[in-house]
């Protein structure tokens, strides 16, 4: 039976600020929190952080003094779910930087995939599973860079045996012309509802992602660890565009409250009906509650401004929970037949079938002189390690070239495939 936000009741407004104390949530053990239990907290505290963003923006464009009112009260709480959300992490002694951000990319991983695999709409489909490629390859760099550190932890200890550890689209050919990370937008009109739903999904997600490497990554003392931040947070830039730019531009202000505040509701009830820690589900029920009053009061205003009604944008509910779960299957076969993509424009293709002096030449010699950091860590744990650190329970890795453990071995793959261009710039 589908879950429709707007036939529940919700908390009052007035009944749902917390005291200090309240908002001082006791952290998870990190030693015995389940891998998706983190994924759930990193995500929700992305969303909620996009819901603050979104509303200070709203009312830095706003005029009406009660309706910024209006405005600051739902954000003051959504504030405070922030805080509640965030303060579920452990800090520095129990969890290091290092270990969230595995636990970030882990995030990244396995809900794009299952964002993709959800997908109604065969261009975002493909937008996803290009961004996902990605973020795979990500978690494989900072898991060689947190066995160099010296962590007492593996990575495979923090992301369990849901997410294998290995190769995607090798970073170092990741980043591209600005011009490039620009998709089309969909339109709220005709786009399936899951598809607004997943959209602002994964631009939370990398956005707080993006915010994070900005804040943390020049907290590592040794220089290839704040090269490889430096690296990886640029990307998580262009993720940012990449999937922010699918979202429809013309919608208005208040249109996009009520979307946002939707949002909220479908996560809050994915994970109330997902979670297995008592304690945290407790939380997201709670919050849930909070939410459907925030759409109620956001849905109010674009009833009284524009004369909308936002059961049209919403529909009849949610059928199903965003889960959390193992996607090695999924990925594999991504990965087997879209490893050597890129974009130009707002299209992908292989990156041997891009012209002789494409831009992405340019970008990439520009970007890369010197030396890649992604491809440095590998190489420091290869030679203090005589290998690499890889999670690969499925077995080796699906594209034959990137199965090898030697110098440069991604590198391989491209040169056989990608043309001069490529090869003169690795």
């Amino acid at each position: 039976m589908a879950f429709n936000p707007l036939n529940e009741r919700g908390i009052p407004l007035e009944r749902q600020l917390r005291n200090w104390s309240e908002l001082n949530v006791q952290p998870y053990d990190t030693r015995d929190v389940h891998p998706y239990t983190r994924c759930r907290v990193i995500l929700m505290n992305g969303v909620e952080v996009e819901a603050a963003m979104f509303s200070h923006n709203f009312n830095r464009n706003l005029a009406d003094v009660e309706m910024k009112q209006r405005l600051q009260r739902v954000r003051r709480v959504e504030q405070q779910q922030q805080k509640a959300v965030n303060w579920l992490i452990p800090g520095e002694k129990q969890e290091n930087a290092i270990e969230v951000t595995i636990g970030y990319e882990q995030v990244a991983v396995d809900l794009t995939a299952w964002l993709a695999r959800h997908e109604p709409d065969p261009y975002l489909k493909q937008v996803y599973e290009f961004g996902l490629l990605e973020d795979f390859d990500h978690l494989y760099r900072y898991a060689n860079l947190m066995d160099l550190m010296g962590n007492g932890r593996r990575a495979e200890e923090i992301t369990g045996d849901y997410t294998e550890i290995t190769p995607g689209r090798p970073t170092i050919f990741e980043h591209r012309d600005p011009r490039d990370d620009i998709r089309r937008p969909m339109t709220v009109q005709a786009a399936h509802r899951q598809s607004i739903l997943n959209a602002m999904t994964l631009v939370s997600a990398e956005q707080q992602t993006m915010n994070y490497y900005m804040t943390v990554g020049n907290r590592p003392t040794d220089p290839l660890a704040r090269a490889l931040y430096l690296e990886i947070a640029q990307i998580e830039e262009q993720h940012v565009s990449h999937y922010e730019s699918c979202l429809d531009p013309t919608v208005s202000w208040l249109t996009n409250w009520v979307l946002h505040e939707n949002h909220e509701c479908w996560l809050y009830w994915s994970c109330f009906e997902t979670e297995v820690d008592p304690r945290i589900k407790a939380l997201w029920e709670l919050h849930l509650s909070m939410e459907i009053e925030h759409l109620r009061i956001a849905a109010r205003a674009l009833e009284e401004v524009e004369g909308k009604d936002a059961a049209e944008l919403i529909g009849a509910g949610y059928e199903a929970p965003m889960t959390f779960e193992e996607n090695k299957a999924y990925l594999r076969e991504v990965v087997s037949r879209q490893v050597d993509l890129t974009a130009w424009d707002s299209e992908f293709l292989p990156v041997e079938e891009l012209p002789e002096g494409h831009r992405y030449f340019a970008y990439q010699a520009q970007v890369n002189a010197g030396g890649a950091p992604s491809e440095q860590v590998i190489e420091r744990h290869r030679e203090e390690f005589g290998g690499e650190y890889r999670f690969e329970p499925e077995g080796e890795h699906p594209v034959a070239p990137l199965r090898t453990e030697g110098p440069h071995a991604e590198l391989g793959y491209w040169r056989a495939g990608a043309g001069d261009g490529v090869a003169r710039i690795a």
